[in-house]
């Protein structure tokens, strides 16, 4: 491995500069009755609303704190896509689940398709597992068969009108996702649909009127590794991310490439992590993949099971990987350019403190092994040295090193204490009897480690809780022996 990798990084986010502890997150909304499986923004105008999914109904999140009463009940499943659509003097939040009518939001009222005034007729709304809006029309996909439906320009309700996918994909299954795919084909930049079906098939198309040949036509067909979840798409500047078994894949490579070209894939590096989480819950729900650009984060939530979670984070600029524990996602959302995540009863606001809800964050990282320049001469390791910057506190450090690729536990402190940073908050204390803030202090302080061999990995484990840590360097001492 490259000297500038790390074997993992575990809740280590990687920076242009240095490594970082990752932040962490507080309770936003409590008193939910189940898991949270889905979270709804809306934006319309000056009005933004943030609305849960947790059990059989639908809750209004959008202050915080202890939710009330149910904004939406009866519902059989709260796993929903949703979409923001602007109409004439009207914006609108439109979801579907595959198994209840389409739930819609009007900026002051929720209604459901079949009310008698937004009724959508032709298409089973409640069959209808993905909803996507491209160029003025509400897009369905069916979760039953290979037919998707289209309503009429900037409409909400109406006639739908079906467009079946059946003579263009040749695997059979089911249609999964439909998304919106910004490219230029060399004609200047467009809007193209994409579909997707639960054999890994995709179908791309072009152009402006689905009711007339002339405008609107298909652009082709590819055959990929099967997709992962129903939320396999995410948008990601113009282009779309696809989750699949082939890892996290921009669409603008994927289709111009050859499918065993590795090199098209964003989780290239980490690809036989990813390999091994699909094999092991890619049949579980809460596959996602979130842009989180205020940070420069992609994050791809990775179910082991119901309450329990991981994250696979790349860093946009660097396309550095790493790995977070302790956030239970069942999902994520970017709402008013924060990051918010669905758990168990609570939807939580990530990235926003320095400890998980008041508990410790707890660390863990593995450099690459390195020859230290000399791979046929035997070292003696006895010393390391790593170079942390804090906001004053001090957390709970420990270095250690593994030799010869050597993967075992080489801590020898079962738990480490950190001690938070003191100061007061700008703006919330009283000025001349809140406590000033430290600097930022460098912390470098000699450690002892063991271990013999022609290689070596740093190993750094950090307990944070109430302070800022960045890594930004170490160093090692070694006893050079004989060529062996």
């Amino acid at each position: 491995m490259s000297p500038t990798d790390a074997v993992y990084l575990t809740n280590w986010f990687p920076t242009p500069t240095f490594v970082q502890a990752r932040a962490g997150y507080s309770n936003y909304s409590t008193g939910l009755p189940a898991q949270v499986e889905s979270l709804m923004p809306y934006a319309g105008g000056s009005t933004y609303k943030l609305f849960a999914a947790s059990g059989t109904a639908f809750y209004d999140c959008t202050a915080g704190g202890a939710v009330g009463a149910a904004v939406v009940t009866g519902l059989t499943t709260a796993r929903f896509q949703s979409i923001n659509m602007a109409n004439v003097g009207v914006n609108y939040l439109l979801c579907v689940n595959g198994v209840d009518k389409l739930q819609g939001y009007t900026g002051s009222a929720w209604y459901k398709d079949g009310d008698g005034t937004h009724d959508i007729t032709v298409a089973n709304t409640a069959t209808c597992g993905n909803i996507c809006l491209f160029k003025n029309r509400v897009w369905l996909t069916s979760n039953i068969d290979l037919t998707a439906y289209y309503l009429a320009t900037n409409a909400i309700a109406g006639a739908a009108s079906t467009f079946p996918l059946q003579g263009v994909f040749k695997q059979g299954g089911v249609l999964v996702s439909a998304a919106t795919w910004t490219i230029d084909a060399g004609y200047g930049a467009d809007d193209n649909l994409v579909f997707v079906t639960s054999k890994g098939e995709i179908a791309v198309y072009s152009g402006t009127d689905p009711t007339t040949v002339s405008t609107f036509g298909l652009i082709g067909v590819w055959q990929f590794g099967a997709p992962v979840g129903n939320r396999c798409l995410q948008k990601y500047g113009g282009d779309l991310l696809y989750i699949s078994q082939d890892g996290l894949t921009p669409l603008s490579q994927l289709l111009q490439s050859d499918r065993l070209n590795p090199r098209v894939s964003l989780t290239n590096k980490i690809q036989y992590a990813v390999s091994n989480a699909v094999t092991s819950y890619g049949s579980n729900f809460g596959w996602d993949v979130t842009y989180y650009a205020k940070n420069n984060m992609l994050v791809m939530n990775v179910p082991i099971s119901p309450g329990l979670q991981q994250q696979y984070v790349m860093n946009t600029i660097t396309q550095a990987w790493c790995n977070f524990t302790g956030w239970n996602a069942n999902c994520f959302m970017i709402w008013k350019d924060q990051l918010y995540f669905g758990g168990n009863t609570v939807v939580c606001l990530a990235w926003n403190t320095t400890a998980d809800n008041g508990s410790n964050i707890s660390c863990d990282a593995k450099q690459a092994f390195s020859y230290a320049g000399t791979p046929g001469q035997v070292k003696r390791f006895t010393m390391m040295r790593p170079y942390i910057v804090t906001n004053g506190g001090t957390p709970g450090l420990q270095a250690a090193i593994n030799t010869d690729f050597d993967d075992s536990n080489p801590y020898l402190t079962a738990s480490l204490s950190p001690t938070p940073a003191t100061g007061g908050t700008w703006g919330s204390m009283l000025w001349g009897t809140g406590t000033w803030g430290t600097t930022q202090q460098v912390q470098k302080v000699w450690q002892g480690c063991v271990g013999e061999g022609y290689s070596v990995a740093p190993r750094l484990k950090a307990v944070v809780n109430g302070l800022t840590v960045q890594w930004m360097a170490t160093d090692i001492v070694y006893e050079q022996g004989s060529i062996l």
